[in-house]
């Protein structure tokens, strides 16, 4: 190994001297061919151009490629993909890959391996900005413009400096009204009232002006309300209205729906791929599943299934997921597919960071700040779903609150807006009185139709209350819920006799 290390770091001139620590480099490559999970911490920062020497920064975009494509990254796989380097052929070819693992030590230091190497390749290009700087000052043979080398200067040291930019960055006010104008020009051009990514739903866009890059939205109700099934409309929506402005010839910047990415913890791809087929086919979830449908009704859900074949909406059901497994599978699938809206279905099912004297409220804290993180490290709007205390079936009025938020204050601080989904039907369904039956006395007759008055007039409508928004009012949007197909959509005007008590501030 140590042979091996000195053929790689043998270089002429100047380059002898140049900062690199080559020893890290096999170290940290070691370590995530006996552990690839450790790439999930290195990857976002560390690039194949970081490494010093350049056979290395192969090695690694070869590993990163193979996890990128779900496969196990080890001397094995990575034989094949590397057999014709002749720079690693002079090392020893694959003997050089095994015996980078030859030392489970290194699985320790890898991260800080990794900042070791980021930073020295910072230092290198610091170097080439100072020599050349120092070959312009001293060359005297065209014009002295001292003011133009260092204008020149100060751009190569910015473009060093854009380095870290790629994890955090200062805008100056320029850069960030420019980008707050090209927001307002979206909502101009599409009519007024749409600035970020569709919600396929009229009366929730006017209201929050779609969904915002960098934004956590969350989405709570008590079971039964039809949390799941809105995620679900507004995950189809999205990924729909980008399909269709794509086909359009619409640019990018300009698209209204977005590649979407669906984290469903709770139920399976096929159980989320039939409820959207249910919605579009018209067809009820139920008599799907049990086969209940006419030959007419098969050819509609087929039609269905057809024009849903290219729709840009990817579903992970990987149970049991941790926060850290979650942003690292949402990095990938925004290298891979360019993603720029994701749901989680549920918040309470991630897992946190797994420390041991953690209790649940830190636990949930913890899951919040990383969604809020990751909604900004990517640039998309992000919706988490997250359920409700039982404090809600204690009241008499049962519209969800910000205090019912459940285990955990932060998700309420951590989040740019939070919804409460509310059907009144589902609490009137469950207070029907004894149904009259012939012989029953006036009083139970009247009962049962006070309350079946009460029930043709809440049936199908639900509320979604706009409890917290940092970019504009509070208040309730009123939507009609089709509980046979679960979807939620637009109420037609005069379809909701209540009264109009909306409480904007």
């Amino acid at each position: 190994m140590a042979e091996a290390l000195k053929l790689v770091g043998e270089a002429e001139g100047a380059a002898r001297e140049l900062p690199r620590n080559i020893e890290a480099e096999a170290a940290l490559l070691g370590a995530l061919l006996i552990d690839n999970r450790v790439a999930e911490d290195v990857q976002m920062k560390l690039k194949p151009e970081h490494f010093f020497e350049s056979v290395h920064g192969r090695i690694y975009e070869a590993i990163l490629k193979l996890l990128d494509r779900n496969m196990v990254a080890s001397p094995v796989t990575l034989k094949p993909m590397l057999d014709q380097d002749p720079a690693l052929k002079e090392l020893g070819g694959s003997a050089y890959l095994v015996e980078l693992t030859a030392s489970g030590a290194s699985l320790i230091g890898a991260r800080d391996f990794a900042q070791q190497i980021y930073d020295l390749a910072l230092l290198r290009q610091l170097v080439s900005v100072g020599r050349e700087l120092v070959e312009n000052a001293l060359d005297t043979s065209e014009d002295v413009d001292p003011r133009g080398q260092i204008e020149a200067a100060e751009v190569a040291l910015y473009k060093v400096s854009e380095g870290e930019g790629e994890v955090g960055s200062v805008k100056n006010f320029l850069q960030a009204s420019t980008v707050a104008v090209q927001v307002a020009e979206r909502a101009l051009n599409s009519g007024g009232h749409l600035s970020g990514i569709t919600t396929g739903i009229t009366a929730l866009n006017e209201k929050i002006g779609g969904l915002h890059n960098s934004d956590l939205m969350i989405l709570a109700g008590r079971p039964g309300m039809g949390k799941t099934s809105l995620a679900t409309n507004i995950a189809y929506n999205a990924a729909a209205r980008w399909l269709r402005d794509d086909a359009d010839g619409i640019a990018p910047e300009k698209n209204m729906g977005a590649k979407t990415a669906f984290f469903s913890l709770e139920m399976s791809a096929d159980q989320l791929a039939t409820r959207i087929l249910a919605e579009q086919s018209g067809i009820s979830g139920e008599s799907l599943r049990m086969g209940k449908i006419s030959r007419s009704e098969f050819q509609n859900l087929s039609r269905a299934a057809r024009e849903l074949q290219e729709l840009p909406l990817f579903i992970d059901d990987t149970p049991g997921l941790t926060i850290a497994a979650l942003r690292t599978r949402a990095r990938r699938l925004k290298r891979r597919h360019d993603i720029g809206f994701i749901v989680i279905d549920y918040l309470q099912l991630l897992q946190g960071s797994g420390r041991g004297n953690d209790n649940r409220v830190n636990e949930i804290s913890e899951i919040s700040r990383g969604l809020k993180t990751l909604a900004k490290e990517l640039n998309v709007p992000v919706l988490a779903l997250s359920q409700l205390s039982r404090a809600v079936e204690q009241r008499e009025d049962k519209r969800p609150q910000l205090s019912d938020l459940r285990e955990s204050g932060s998700i309420e601080q951590d989040a740019d807006m939070v919804w409460f989904v509310f059907r009144e039907d589902y609490y009137v369904a469950s207070r029907e009185p004894k149904r009259p039956t012939e012989g029953d006395d006036a009083k139970i007759h009247e009962d049962h139709a006070k309350w079946a008055m009460e029930m043709e007039r809440v049936f199908g409508l639900a509320e979604l209350i706009v409890a917290k928004q940092r970019h504009g009012a509070t208040g309730k949007v009123r939507l009609k819920f089709d509980a046979k197909i679960t979807r939620f959509s637009d109420l037609a005007e005069g379809d909701y006799p209540g009264p109009v008590d909306d409480y904007d501030d």
